[in-house]
This record gives structure tokens, C-alpha cells and sequence, in this order.
């Protein structure tokens, strides 16, 4: 509310009910908030992290130290909270790992512009020097960050232990790594001197039972169904398979119909023309030369005692997804009317075996014609520990492709963020005016890494980066926290190993987190509707639309 000048009438400009904040009190609020998520994300850093138990409204329970999960799971309701969650998910959806290191950071970079803005230092000049410090940090990461050779198993395996060493399935990260690197270099494919991966032709597929260790990669698809009728095979080798996107069904029509049955002979006809269109379906598929069936959608009872008596071995409901990737990996097409199937459509592959894994059974489709879609299939006590390996896996995964896709790496424990931080210390010194403080604030940020990490491993955070400070002086770059080994030592040569592009991508996630959060000195906030005012503003859109469509 506002009066207008020379007058004392109150002039409305927001709705009754609306907040708003503004200038200081604005900022001060959202870095709150920022800082609030980093700080309940910063425990969870490095291999001595903590876990988080998140219980939503259902009663449902996840337990992970995954920073993108626990973002994903923790249900926030600020605004600038929902976007230190896109900063994860655009980091997860990225490189797939460093989520938890990129909110801490991004927080940790807003905590240290709070001090700026306190000393009267305006939040564009702070914004500006951070993305001076943000473009110089990248500059360091490609100038020493080392090359590596992305055909070598050895330290992909050590590269993506690194990132599994974090995780509440550590202690299985050697067997869980060699999986992982033997899942990526098989779906890889050099193209103009350059790898590509697509990581859709990856399927993981998970079933509680026996123990992680027992996670393995199967050089194939395998599918979360079982054969449908017990008197087909359970077992083809030299399979010819029929992919179809039609049910094996009498189709019911578009429209309502009546069929008037007078006599048993007429109902007998209806049920034998039935009979006979399914068997011609059947007939159909069997001329093909097809002995596998994978069905899309639906396949009748009769259409089962058919195919079983072909001795042709069927599964249906399978995902569209899985249809793809059966497509991918066996040469097959996915035809959606049975009337154009022709032996060229079928797949191949050297087996397809139901077996029974667990409790259930699966079927597992191998020795394909194409081996470059793969599944690996995750093993572990239980329902949460299943979980959290597959999310564990999915971050080596990415971390695995990271280095196909930009051969280099740096050492972890945070050596490279100590690095960077000293580098920039000196780059800050070359610039004029207030951004010089910025940058200087921003090499601080970067420290909380190695400052967490330390604490997390129970050592004296401060004693720590001191150390750590005066190493990097004299020159050893990859001088860091050893956290398993409660110390600080070259952690490159304990193969404590990230790659080039995911640190990139956190500093890039956390300054443009940061620099939004920054810019904000207005809040406006609606009132928040009550279920009646819900309810009447919903009948009287209704309302109007009607009466705008009689004028229509």
C-alpha cells in the first residue's frame, strides 16, 4: 500500500496478504537459506561422511550421503533452496557426481559474500569478481590437470573407486569400480578421434538378495518379467526374436457394440472365429521363423497355449524402454502390426534363459549382436542397501565417461581446491579495485573442501588447511586429506583421483548458483490461497470460461 503524493488516499498495488522484502533484509534472508542447505549437505562430504535418513509424508525411508538425493528427497519449500536443488540436479545430470561438493561450495561462496556485502561492497561487484575467479579456476584445472589414457583400465578403476569410496557401499567400491568400467568401455565408441557414450544403453536392473559383491555385469538385457506360459521353453539358444509393440489380444473396438447371442451354436461360432484369429496371429509369427517373443503389450491365454505349442518362448508388458534397448542390442525391429512382421525384423541373440534370481525369476537375453547395450544387475541384503548401490553405481558410471569424454584428472581430498585456492590468492593481487576482495573471498570458499573433509575425518580442520597451505607453497600440488588414513599426504599417490570435468562443473554449477542468489534485493510473495479461496478461484475461472464459450 501506497499513498499518493499530495493526497491521503492509500493507493493498492499488491494483493492484500502479499510480503515483501526487500534490499538488505532480502539478501540476508536467502543467503540463509542457501547457507542452511549447504550446512545440513556438508557432513555428508568425502568417505567419512555421514548418511542422511529422509522419511517423506508415506512414511517411506531413504538412507544416502548422495547430495543430489538428498536434495531430490528433502521436499524444500523456499524458492532459493529449490534452486540450490536445480544446482544438483544440473551437476548430477552433467557428470553425474559432485553434487554434495557443489552445494556446499555454492553456500560456502554466499556465506563469504554476506561478509562483502556487510563492508558495504555492492553484490555486482562481488558477482562480477566471482566469475573473474570462477573463469581463472578453469584455466588452472586445464593447465594441471593430467592427462591420462581413457583405454586404461587400471585408473579408470581408480577413478571411479575414488567416487565410490564416498558412498555407504565403500567398502565393496574395488568390485563395484571394475563393474562399472567394464560396463562404459563396452557401450563406448570412438567417432572422429573423439569417444562417445551413451549411457541409455546402459540397463540397470536390481533384485534384493545375496550380497553387493555379488553385483555383475551381463553382456546382454535382462528383463524383470518371466515367460508367460509354463509349458514354453525356458531356455533358447540361436534365438530369432519378434519384437512387437501390438497386443496378442482380440481387440476391443473404439465404440460401444451390441452382439445379440440367441443360440448356443451362434455363441460357439463367436468363440471359434476368436479362436481362429489368434491362432492366425500365432501362425503368423511362427512363419517368420521367430522361436522369441517380446511383447509391448498384452498376449490372450489362447494366443499363450499357441505360441506354447509352437514351443516359441513369449514375455509381455515390457517397458518401452526395455524394448529399446532390446531393439539396440539384438538388430531387431519393434513392429507395431503383426501383419508386417518379416524375418528381417527379428533380433538375434545366442541365448534367452529365464532363471531365478532371488525369489523371482528373470529372463536374461545374452550373446547379442550388438554388445553395446549391457546390463548390470545389483545385488545387495536389502531393499535400501539395493538402492543406494545403484545410485553408487550410476555416479562411477558417469565418472567413468567424464574421463572418456575429457581425458584428464586431478587428485581429490581436496588437493585441487587447495591448489586453486592459492593460485587464485596470487591471480587476485593483478586486479584493480573491490573485485580483488571477491576473488580472494572466492579461493576462501574453495577451502571448505579440504576444511570439511578434514573435519569429517576427525582432524583439527584449522590445523589442516594451515598444513595444507604451506604444502602447496613449497610446491606439492596434490597434497590433500587422506580421510581413510586420518592425515594429510600426496593423495594422488594413494589414487584419491577426480576428473578434470567434474570439478569444472562444480565451480560452474556453484558461481551461477551463487550469482542468482546475488542479484535477488526483492522479494514479493503472494499470499498463500486457503482451501476455500482455492476453491472459489477454481469455480470462477470455470465460470468465465464457460461464458467466454458462449460468446465463442
Amino acid at each position: 500500500m501506497a499513498a499518493a503524493p499530495g493526497s491521503t488516499v492509500p493507493v493498492i498495488i499488491l494483493k492484500e496478504g502479499t510480503q515483501r522484502t526487500r534490499g538488505r533484509e532480502a539478501q540476508a534472508a536467502n543467503i540463509m537459506v542457501a547457507k542452511a542447505i549447504a550446512e545440513a549437505m556438508r557432513t555428508s562430504l568425502g568417505p567419512r561422511g555421514m548418511d542422511k535418513m529422509l522419511v517423506d509424508s508415506f512414511g517411506d525411508i531413504v538412507i544416502t550421503n548422495d547430495g543430489a538425493t538428498i536434495l531430490k528427497e528433502m521436499d524444500v519449500e523456499h524458492p532459493v533452496a529449490k534452486m540450490l536443488v536445480e544446482v544438483a540436479k544440473a551437476q548430477d545430470e552433467e557428470v553425474g557426481d559432485g553434487t554434495t561438493t557443489a552445494v556446499v561450495v555454492a553456500g560456502e561462496l554466499l556465506a563469504k559474500a554476506e561478509e562483502l556485502i556487510e563492508k558495504e561492497i555492492h553484490p555486482s561487484l562481488i558477482i562480477e569478481g566471482y566469475k573473474k575467479a570462477a573463469a581463472e579456476a578453469l584455466r588452472i584445472l586445464d593447465e594441471i590437470g593430467a592427462p591420462v589414457d581413457p583405454q586404461d583400465k587400471d585408473y579408470l578403476v581408480r577413478i571411479a573407486k575414488t567416487s565410490l569410496a564416498s558412498k555407504l557401499v565403500g567398502e565393496y567400491a574395488e568390485h563395484l569400480a571394475k563393474v562399472a568400467v567394464e560396463a562404459v568401455l563396452k557401450v563406448a565408441r570412438l567417432e572422429n578421434g573423439k569417444w562417445k557414450v551413451d549411457l541409455d544403453d546402459i540397463k540397470i536392473e536390481k533384485k534384493e538378495g545375496m550380497s553387493v559383491v555379488d553385483t555383475m555385469l551381463i553382456e546382454g538385457i535382462v528383463l524383470d518379467k518371466e515367460v508367460v506360459h509354463p509349458d514354453m521353453p525356458k531356455l533358447v539358444r540361436n534365438a530369432k526374436i519378434a519384437l512387437l509393440d501390438a497386443p496378442l489380444e482380440i481387440e476391443k473396438t473404439e465404440f460401444d457394440a451390441k452382439l445379440h447371442i440367441e443360440t448356443p451354436e451362434q455363441m460357439r461360432a463367436f468363440m471359434e472365429q476368436e479362436e481362429r484369429m489368434l491362432k492366425e496371429m500365432v501362425d503368423k509369427i511362427a512363419a517368420t521363423g521367430a522361436n522369441v517373443v517380446f511383447c509391448q503389450k498384452g498376449i490372450d491365454d489362447l494366443a499363450q497355449h499357441f505360441l506354447a505349442r509352437k514351443g516359441i518362448l513369449a514375455v509381455r508388458r515390457i517397458k518401452k524402454s526395455d524394448m529399446e534397448k532390446l531393439a539396440k542390442a539384438t538388430g531387431g525391429r519393434v513392429i507395431s502390426r503383426i501383419d508386417d512382421l518379416t524375418p528381417e525384423d527379428l533380433g538375434k541373440a545366442q541365448l534367452v534363459e529365464e532363471r531365478r534370481v532371488g525369489e523371482d525369476k528373470m529372463v536374461f537375453v545374452e550373446g547379442c549382436e550388438n554388445p553395446r547395450a549391457v546390463t548390470i544387475l545389483v545385488r545387495g541384503g536389502t531393499q535400501r542397501i539395493v538402492d543406494e548401490a545403484e545410485r553408487s553405481i550410476k555416479d562411477a558410471i558417469n565418472v567413468v565417461k567424464d574421463i572418456l569424454m575429457e581425458p584428464k584428472i586431478v587428485a581429490g581430498g581436496g588437493a585441487i581446491e587447495t591448489e586453486l585456492a592459492l593460485r587464485l590468492r596470487d591471480y587476485a593481487r593483478t586486479l584493480p579495485g573491490k573485485e580483488q576482495l571477491a576473488v580472494e573471498k572466492f579461493a576462501e570458499a574453495l577451502e571448505i573442501v579440504p576444511i570439511q573433509l578434514a573435519e569429517n575425518a576427525g582432524l583439527d580442520p584449522v590445523e589442516s588447511i594451515v598444513t595444507l597451505r604451506s604444502k602447496h607453497k613449497e610446491g606439492e600440488k596434490w597434497y590433500g586429506v587422506d580421510v581413510l588414513g586420518n592425515r594429510l599426504h600426496d593423495v594422488m599417490s594413494l589414487n584419491v583421483i577426480d576428473p578434470v570435468a567434474v570439478k569444472k562443473q562444480v565451480i560452474k554449477s556453484a558461481v551461477e548458483a551463487a550469482s542468482l542468489v546475488l542479484k535477488i534485493d526483492d522479494i514479493i510473495a503472494a499470499s498463500k490461497l486457503s482451501e476455500k479461496e482455492g476453491k472459489k478461484e477454481g469455480k470462477k475461472e470455470e465460470e468465465e470460461e464457460e461464458g467466454s464459450s458462449k460468446f465463442d
